[in-house]
């Protein structure tokens, strides 16, 4: 399967303007006027504790890459001097 049959593929499931307004009726039904703004800031406040943890192991990652060449760097000029 070709890249472009693939994307061709995938636009498929993209919803067009209709398929949204009827998604976002049916979820006004479900959960009424009231409850959309708690599910919009529980959403948000989900996705905010999942970058900042996402951001935290990146920085663990990059410093444990840093304290690694630190701690490499020394022994490599001692072996480049024997």
């Amino acid at each position: 399967m070709s890249v472009t049959n693939l994307s061709q593929h995938l636009l498929l499931f993209i919803p067009n303007g209709m398929e949204l307004i009827v998604t976002l009726l049916i979820v006004v039904l479900l959960f009424g006027g009231k409850k959309i703004p708690e599910l919009a800031k529980g959403i948000g406040k989900g996705i905010r504790e999942f970058n900042e943890a996402k951001d935290g192991i990146k920085s663990e990652i990059e410093n444990g890459m840093k304290d690694k060449d630190k701690i490499q760097a020394p022994n490599a000029n001692t072996t480049n001097n024997a």
